[in-house]
């Protein structure tokens, strides 16, 4: 494993710098511009995916189509995002992180922009995969830019900076779409998005350096960057902390997806009361994720704060499956909302940690292994989330069955791959 420590200062404009360090003030100013940055990268698919939202029985209306096509063009944006993934990570350890991530940047607002003026619900899902495609660029090598600058605790504590910034933007994305709709039509919306997009493609160009030397750059093409994921999935731990994020993931996925359901038409809250759940279980996320890198790493190892995180996600998970199959016999709202809000604030401990864990185990394919992850995280998300409606709006044990599997999963990746991987590197290092 590498060292835990201090920030790396790879902040040099391109190769020709590679050699130099900057001062100690250019640091800090960078780094201060690097984390706004990204963390506009970070935020960019919520508001991309849940901005819209709202516009989408306009949609139906003003392109005369099927609910159900329309609803194509969310899954078409999250597969875009799923699949860009492999193909940005591992083109930013070859060419450097700013020449993929700008035209990543450039082709999204092309295709937002044609989103904004699309004739036709086909030509809308075309746009909205192409959206997700290049919008991949900015959420693969953001995590890539972390993985260069920092290493350890430092990463560990960024990433949970980003869960700040990540929390925050499904809660207002939705609220910003609504209020767009007050003065324009759901062509606005991508008006809006479009304008997002230019301004961090301008921000990146201006303000953002390279942060991968030339020297640590892949030479080779496709099949360097498949030999590349080949030799990182053969490494236990990094594949367990993986498939631990992957299907923590799907256990909030299904979150997401059932919530509304289960909230509003099983135990009949109003939509304000659902907005206000879904408010703070996004808050405990926030500030449990702040907490996590503030008070946490550095006093606690992050494998063990991922095995904590873990283990309250699954009892949360089978709390709620009790509930839910009536074992502690009727019950109302609060204790489901309180099994909820534990489920989701344990989250600010569990997907930073995974996260850094996994990319502490590589250093010269931070982009390859950034795809991995993210791509991981949002296939086995979207297969989770329609199994919670399986058996139809009228119960909340398909959300609980599909979270508690997925904990469980989750946490026998953890143990059986990563911790017993772990101490195996262990015992064969003091062996040699």
């Amino acid at each position: 494993m590498p060292e835990q420590g201090a920030p790396t200062p790879h902040l040099e404009q391109g190769a020709a710098a590679a050699d130099k360090a900057p001062s100690t003030v250019a640091v800090r100013r960078t780094g201060l511009l690097v984390t706004l940055l990204l963390g506009g990268l970070t935020a960019t698919p919520p508001l991309a995916m849940d901005m819209y939202l709202p516009s989408l029985p306009e949609v139906t209306d003003a392109l005369h189509a099927p609910a159900a096509t329309v609803q194509l063009t969310l899954t078409a944006c999250l597969l875009g995002m799923a699949l860009g993934q492999l193909v940005v990570g591992p083109m930013s350890d070859r060419w450097g992180r700013r020449r993929p991530l700008l035209a990543g940047l450039v082709v999204y607002v092309v295709a937002t922009a044609l989103c904004a003026v699309a004739p036709t619900v086909e030509f809308l899902v075309g746009f909205r995969l192409a959206q997700g495609l290049a919008g991949a660029a900015g959420i693969v090598i953001a995590r890539a830019v972390v993985r260069d600058l920092y290493d350890g605790v430092a990463m560990a504590r960024f990433f949970s900076t980003l869960m700040l910034i990540g929390g925050v933007a499904p809660i207002v994305a939705p609220l910003i779409g609504g209020q767009i709709l007050r003065v324009t039509d759901w062509r606005g919306v991508f008006v809006v998005l479009t304008a997002i997009g230019a301004l961090l493609a301008a921000l990146v160009w201006v303000r953002l350096p390279e942060t991968l030397p030339a020297a640590e750059r892949h030479t080779g093409g496709v099949g360097e960057a498949l030999h590349s994921m080949r030799r990182l999935l053969a490494d236990l731990p990094f594949t367990g902390y993986l498939l631990t994020g992957g299907f923590a993931f799907a256990a909030l996925f299904a979150y997401i997806s059932a919530s509304p359901f289960v909230i509003q038409e099983i135990y009949g809250a109003s939509p304000q009361t659902f907005s206000l759940l879904f408010g703070v279980n996004s808050v405990g996320l926030v500030v449990v994720g702040q907490i996590n890198g503030k008070v946490l790493v550095g006093r606690v190892s992050l494998d063990r704060a991922l095995g904590v995180g873990l283990l309250i996600v699954t009892a949360a998970a089978a709390a709620l499956l009790l509930m839910a199959t009536g074992t502690f016999g009727e019950v109302g709202l609060a204790p489901v909302a309180a099994a909820l809000f534990v489920l989701m604030s344990a989250m600010g401990v569990t997907l930073p940690n995974a996260q850094s864990l996994a990319l502490l185990r590589t250093k010269h394919s931070a982009g390859s292994a950034s795809a991995l992850l993210g791509t991981s995280s949002f296939l086995i998300g979207a297969i989770a989330s329609p199994l919670v409606g399986m058996a139809g709006e009228d119960t909340a044990v398909p959300m609980a069955v599909v979270q508690l599997a997925a904990a469980l999963v989750a946490l026998t990746c953890f143990m059986a791959m990563c911790r017993s991987g772990n101490r195996r590197a262990t015992t064969e290092g003091v062996e040699s």
